[in-house]
């Protein structure tokens, strides 16, 4: 009953996180869920002790921010226009 709790708090975080647009909002989210999946990894590696779920969480958060932070959303064009032999192309992108 508790793994099935544990997965079910996870997807729900992850899912809840999942619009964040912002490299700040990124960094955030990722963190969060880096530090849960750390705190999972290091509660079953180290038999339950609190050292390795702490030491889990600690590098699972380092690392979701970092891997958060450094991803960016595809950008989208806020204007088109024409080059010099009539293709189509982007002259603005929307900043998020």
């Amino acid at each position: 009953m508790k793994k099935i709790f544990v997965t079910a708090a996870a997807l729900a975080i992850a899912a809840s996180l999942a619009g964040c647009n912002t490299p700040g909002e990124r960094a955030a989210g990722g963190a969060l869920i880096g530090g849960a999946g750390g705190a999972a990894i290091g509660a079953a590696a180290s038999g339950g002790r609190a050292g390795g779920t702490l030491a889990g969480a600690a590098i699972g958060a380092a690392t979701g921010a970092v891997v958060g932070a450094a991803t960016a959303p595809p950008q989208q064009c806020a204007r088109w226009g024409w080059d010099y032999y009539g293709n189509r192309v982007c002259v603005a992108y929307y900043n998020y």
